[in-house]
């Protein structure tokens, strides 16, 4: 038995938007500027700036590598 022929009614796939590297580019560097900052602000505390402000860039890059691949899982 053949086929059915597909139905010319469904509705076209979602379009995705144009901005989508600009918003993961921001979801990664928000959290790197973060956590910049508090490394500087914890670092300033305690006497340690420069090693906590390297500590804090690396983490707010690998939680904003997180934000990007839950928001956007088909990157």
């Amino acid at each position: 038995m053949p086929c059915p022929p597909p139905d010319e009614h469904q509705p076209p796939p979602p379009r995705r938007s144009p901005n989508r590297g600009i918003v993961a580019g921001s979801l990664i560097l928000t959290p790197v500027g973060l956590g910049a900052g508090i490394g500087f602000g914890l670092g300033a505390l305690v006497g340690a700036t420069a090693p906590l402000v390297i500590l804090g860039v690396f983490a707010g890059f690998a939680a904003g590598i997180a934000l990007v691949i839950t928001r956007f899982g088909d990157i």
